[in-house]
């Protein structure tokens, strides 16, 4: 049997540990054989997760030694660093040719080890500045589900480890074996898109009192027409070349790429909330063609209009107005709530 070593450290967050042992523990081989045998193994016999309760685990790092694959899962923000021992324990496991794969936050732990050096490698969206930041000898790939090195692999957030795994035994078993562990799953095998389509695409920050928040609004309101250089800068009292200077030095980027990101968001509203057509959304988001917005979205989000519906249409909440606004949004521009990786 494949032997799957699970590492727990203090602050495992128990949906990162128990997805990858679910799917794996679904798994079945034509004749109905388990090809996988899952174990938990950590430092010490008690480990504290995230959710304030303790884990019991059996194995001790020599267990790595042992397994065919080692998965690290995602910790808590405030959670101890990894021990030195662990560190170790991790490289000389990568040297032995073992498969090391990491589920959200759990590369941080692999990057530390000098794992992730030079390679290409993701985690869960929120934390990827940070991951770039900390490891910038790591290429960071931030709109992917996951990364496969060969030996070393990377998923985003927990979801993902599912895909992350799913793959993995594809490779081990063939495509027959990881299809019906994605049935037993209640997942595709494939999703379409990557992790970009879950990003939530904040407008640049605008310093508080700005002279430039009233036209933001404005253009807020005023997504579905033309919305020209020259009438933004209009607007201001400005000329387009002061515009365009005081716009950037405030915002961080263009009048253009802001209002064609203003646009994917009431987009992206639209498809999640609302049964209107694409090209009706299109219009309503203010492109010129139903062809450019698909551009446009593929090209900001990661996959097409119709996919990116598929993957909310259960969430759709009803009386959406007929301008494509938020219920109560008075035209102001959403703050995204902030989202905990995991």
């Amino acid at each position: 049997m494949h032997s799957v070593a699970i590492l727990v450290l203090d602050g495992v967050v128990p949906f990162d540990m128990a997805a990858p042992m679910q799917v794996f523990d679904f798994t079945r081989l034509p004749d109905g054989r388990h090809p996988y045998r899952v174990r938990l193994c950590a430092e010490r016999p008690e480990v504290a997760a995230d959710g304030g309760f303790a884990l019991r685990v059996d194995r001790g790092l020599e267990a790595l030694a042992d397994a065919d694959t080692v998965i690290v899962p995602g910790r808590a923000p405030g959670s101890p660093p990894p021990s030195p021992g662990v560190l170790a324990a991790l490289r000389e496991t990568a040297a032995a040719g073992t498969r090391i794969a990491s589920v959200c936050v759990g590369a941080f732990v692999l990057a530390e080890a000098g794992l992730l050096d030079g390679l290409r490698a993701t985690t869960h969206w929120v934390a990827a500045e940070e991951f770039a930041r900390a490891y910038p000898k790591v290429e960071v790939e931030p709109g992917v589900l996951y990364v496969d090195n060969g030996r070393i692999l990377t998923s985003a957030g927990a979801a993902a480890a599912l895909d992350m795994c799913l793959h993995m035994i594809r490779r081990d078993f063939g495509s027959a074996v990881a299809a019906n562990a994605a049935r037993m799953s209640v997942m595709p095998l494939e999703r379409e898109g990557g992790q970009a389509q879950f990003i939530v695409h904040e407008h640049p920050p605008v310093p508080r009192g700005s002279d430039l928040e009233p036209l933001l609004e404005w253009i807020e309101d005023n997504l579905a027409r033309e919305v020209t250089l020259a009438a933004m800068a209009a607007r201001a009292g400005m000329s387009e070349r002061t515009f365009s200077r005081r716009f950037r030095e405030q915002t961080g980027t263009t009048p253009l790429q802001w209002l064609l990101r203003a646009r994917v968001r009431r987009a992206q509203y639209l498809l999640e909330n609302s049964d209107h057509t694409v090209d009706r959304i299109a219009q309503q988001a203010g492109f010129g063609s139903t062809t450019a917005f698909r551009e446009r979205f593929r090209k900001v989000v990661g996959t097409t209009p119709y996919a990116y519906r598929r993957s909310f249409e259960g969430g759709r909440a009803a009386g959406v107005p007929g301008d494509g606004r938020p219920p109560g949004s008075d035209g102001q521009r959403q703050t995204a709530l902030p989202v905990r990786p995991g």
